[in-house]
């Protein structure tokens, strides 16, 4: 018998136990995952920030986590330009391709023209909408 706590945060010590625990797990059974992290920032020519991608890569595939453009400067190309460097990134470090989710409100049908391909989706989230899976095999 085990005695279950809920809670919305836990001890750094009981973090690590659990998420060294399903590391470990996982690397006996995929390899070692050669997680890096990626950022790529526009910036304007005075310097400020037009936008940006961060990502990050694993078991050879790299992941979006977020692709954001001022919206003073949406449009211009600058989209195409950050998740093409993220592609350019994840061939450099040989992932076989680049995954990420959008919801319908944002902007699924422009990962397809780019050339992604919805490979699952999640009906009523947020209410209304729906989060779209895509993916591009490199």
């Amino acid at each position: 018998m085990v005695t279950l706590t809920t809670t919305t945060a836990v001890s750094d010590d009981v973090a690590d136990l659990i998420g060294d625990g399903l590391n470990g797990f996982n690397r006996e059974r995929a390899g070692f995952p050669d997680e890096r992290m990626l950022w790529i920032v526009a910036h304007d020519e005075d310097g400020s920030v037009a936008g940006g991608l961060k990502g990050r890569s694993e078991f050879a595939w790299l992941f979006v986590d977020w692709l954001w453009i001022r919206a003073d400067r949406r449009g211009q190309g600058i989209g195409r330009q950050l998740l093409e460097g993220a592609e350019a990134e994840a061939r450099a470090r040989g992932c076989a391709g680049v995954y990420l989710g959008s919801f319908t409100f944002q902007a699924p049908d422009y990962y397809k023209r780019a050339g992604y391909t919805e490979f699952g989706r999640i009906e009523g989230f947020p209410p209304g909408h729906a989060l779209v899976f895509l993916l591009k095999r490199l």
